[in-house]
């Protein structure tokens, strides 16, 4: 029997049950992808981040994403986590990913930052869309990015958390929906949902930032705002546009770890 340490960290978050969460594991090297996938199934979060260290100038470890169902292009908050177990005394951690590049996890003060390419999105209308999401809004979709990306542009803070997607023709619609507005606890207000690959509604989504920050940075007439995910957990973040750089910024709190016994 081969026991597999694993840490649970809640991301985007200063306290524990808040955020998102995301099982991260130091492997020795890569498995076959079956075995990360039913290893993500059994701990059944929205993502489980496996890491491999690596002898290289660029990086200090390849990562990989997946969640329940399938492996993913890029993974913030599982980033975030895994930069929080991994970086040790060290100020920056570096991660080389297999779409996303090389992604960096940096101290700042009593947490974090991390930076990822830029989602861009252009006018894009979709009713199949707006009708699975069960609201009335604009849809932008991405044209530059990791990975499909649609951005539903609503009212107000109100018309976001009310948003009440039919999850079932969601998931036809094989795209990470965001869903945000203006907002009242913070500059900008959001919700995604990602049924398609496994998670009806994500909890903190740093991939998602990595659109809203651009679209948002145009249309505040600023290059930093705070954020507010308002899911049930619910989690803040600071976003800030550098270049072609979306750089999140916040807290993570390690709240389980354990053994994974095959």
């Amino acid at each position: 029997m081969t026991a597999l340490p694993f840490t649970v960290v809640d991301a985007f978050t200063d306290r524990p049950f808040a955020g998102n969460p995301a099982a991260v594991m130091l492997l020795d090297a890569w498995p076959d992808d079956a075995l990360l996938q039913s290893i993500a199934l059994e701990h059944n979060l929205s993502e489980t981040a496996f890491a491999v260290q690596v002898d290289s100038e660029i990086a200090d470890y390849e990562l990989r994403w997946f969640t329940p169902t399938v492996e993913i292009a890029m993974c913030g908050h599982a980033t975030l986590a895994s930069g929080h177990v991994l970086i040790g005394e060290r100020d920056t951690v570096r991660f080389a990913t297999r779409k996303a590049g090389v992604l960096v996890v940096r101290r700042d003060g009593g947490g974090y930052t991390l930076d990822l390419p830029v989602t861009r999105v252009a006018p894009a209308p979709d009713t199949a869309l707006l009708a699975a999401l069960g609201c009335d809004g604009e849809v932008f979709a991405s044209v530059v990015g990791a990975q499909e990306t649609s951005i539903i542009l609503l009212p107000d803070a109100d018309a976001v958390r009310g948003c009440a997607p039919d999850m079932a023709a969601l998931s036809a619609c094989h795209v990470m929906a965001i869903v945000t507005a203006p907002g009242d606890v913070a500059d900008v207000v959001s919700r995604v949902f990602v049924p398609a690959w496994g998670v009806d509604e994500d909890p903190v989504t740093g991939s998602a930032h990595a659109a809203l920050i651009p679209f948002w940075t145009e249309r505040l007439g600023c290059d930093r705002f705070t954020a507010f995910q308002a899911s049930a957990r619910g989690g803040y973040l600071t976003c800030t546009l550098a270049g072609e750089r979306a750089v999140l910024g916040g807290q993570c709190v390690t709240v389980m770890q354990g053994e994974l016994l095959l």
